[in-house]
């Protein structure tokens, strides 16, 4: 599904996430933007502060954002940690108890092809904090979240290397760094596909997205070897891959998916450079559009069902 010819989004693959909130006034509303501290996250602090919004980030390195934000007005840091069930935990109740709405839920933060790490009870790091982490926020704060308010969920288009394996889903009988970053962006689509039918009746409206290829804190488990055999850097180590976003640009397709009018009334969706992506199958280039798997009924209900137990949490 794309937007009409009449509905069609003014914003392309190079546009800036700046661009995408010029003339809107966000004065009132409220985001929360987990990892907003760093690469795409930060951008989109930056973008949507400029509106007028009140921004709330989630940061791992809290002392690193308070040091970010001292010369952003309208921008507050708490300690969040989505590898750690008990730091969601803590942070969701701090927003209950300082009685802070929101209008704007960004599930940016994220890692990528990690080295192997266990966490909690022995649960895989990358779909731990990927998806686990935020599925556990989103659901503990779910009160907070306004009516008519957008839940905006950073897949990518690493998710075709992947469907949600639920033969070892924990990587238990050996580890792929790729396929578990491919699994945990699956599970944000799917997470923003189910959560949408459960907010539908709310006003409340959940999306995916993939931001693009972007040089940020994200490749910092990649040595040069691996980007340069990936083509995206040269032997020196300097970019080549003309694809490649700059961190404003990449911003931009998850703040116009916040913000924009044109998605009024519509959810569920997969979207990606400013637009509504189609299906993986009707593009002829690999690593774009939607795989089926990503927005399948019965996948997004299974998964949400094992995202209950494994976290104990579950708002509706």
């Amino acid at each position: 599904m794309k937007l009409t010819n009449q509905t069609k989004s003014p914003f392309h693959a190079r546009s800036k996430a700046l661009d995408v909130v010029e003339g809107l006034d966000l004065s009132g509303k409220v985001a929360l933007i987990t990892g907003g501290y760093s690469g795409l996250g930060f951008e989109s602090v930056k973008a949507m502060s400029s509106a007028g919004a009140r921004i709330i980030v989630g940061a791992r390195d809290f002392e690193k954002a308070q040091e970010r934000f001292q010369e952003i007005n309208n921008v507050i840091a708490y300690q969040l940690d989505l590898s750690d069930l008990n730091s969601v935990q803590r942070f969701s109740s701090t927003m209950k108890n300082e009685g802070i709405h929101f209008d704007f839920v960004i599930c940016n933060a994220g890692i990528m092809a990690t080295p192997e790490q266990r966490v909690g009870a022995g649960l895989e790091m990358q779909f731990a904090t990927n998806h686990l982490g935020h599925y556990a926020l989103v659901n503990l704060i779910w009160t907070n979240i306004n009516p008519g308010a957008r839940v905006v969920c950073v897949s990518s288009a690493g998710h075709h290397l992947s469907p949600i394996r639920w033969d070892d889903i924990q990587f238990e009988n050996g580890y792929d760094k790729w396929l578990a970053y491919g699994q945990s962006k699956t599970a944000n689509a799917l997470f923003a596909y189910q959560l949408d039918k459960y907010g539908k009746e709310h006003g409340i409206r959940a999306y995916s997205l993939h931001p693009g290829k972007i040089f940020t804190p994200l490749q910092r488990h990649l040595s040069d070897e691996e980007m340069a055999q990936e083509g995206w850097i040269d032997s020196n180590g300097k970019p080549i891959d003309p694809t490649f976003k700059s961190p404003e640009q990449g911003a931009s397709t998850q703040v116009w998916v916040a913000t924009s009018p044109l998605l009024e009334g519509l959810g569920g969706l997969y979207c990606e450079d400013c637009n509504i992506a189609g299906m993986a199958s009707e593009y002829q280039e690999p690593f774009v559009g939607a795989c089926s798997y990503a927005l399948d009924a019965d996948e997004a209900s299974k998964l949400w069902k094992y995202s209950a137990e494994v976290t104990g949490v579950n708002a509706f």
